[in-house]
């Protein structure tokens, strides 16, 4: 059974950092691509940035390009966002999730097989 733990969230003035981790257990993790999503109160859930396998390719959201940054510890069976220049805009669940695939089509949510439960991001203005 995949079980993906996501941590790191809390309430932080704009202009302020944050590290999100997420812990995955039941598949190779080393295998599949990795994504983060988020999704604010009255809003659909967007992609926010992943990675492949390997660690070798990245991809974001126009909106968290140069601000947040993706990354994995293969060993540890941990994938982190780091988020950087923090807006009130970013507040939102963030969840992180395992893709079907190693490398190909990670900004597709519908190929991301398993999600975390979600840790909620405030940034106050």
């Amino acid at each position: 059974q995949v079980q993906l733990v996501e941590s790191g969230g809390g309430l932080v003035q704009a202009g302020g950092s944050l590290r999100l981790s997420c812990a995955a257990s039941g598949r190779t993790f080393s295998s599949y691509a990795m994504g983060w999503f988020r999704q604010a109160p009255g809003k659909e859930r967007e992609f926010v940035a992943a990675i492949s396998w390997s660690g070798s390719s990245t991809y974001y959201a126009d909106s968290v390009k140069g601000r947040f940054t993706i990354s994995r510890d293969n060993a540890k069976s941990t994938v982190y966002l780091q988020m950087n220049s923090l807006k009130p805009e970013d507040t939102a669940v963030y969840y992180c999730a395992s893709h079907r695939y190693g490398s190909s089509r990670l900004v597709e949510d519908a190929l991301y097989d398993y999600w975390g439960q979600g840790t909620q991001v405030t940034v106050a203005s």
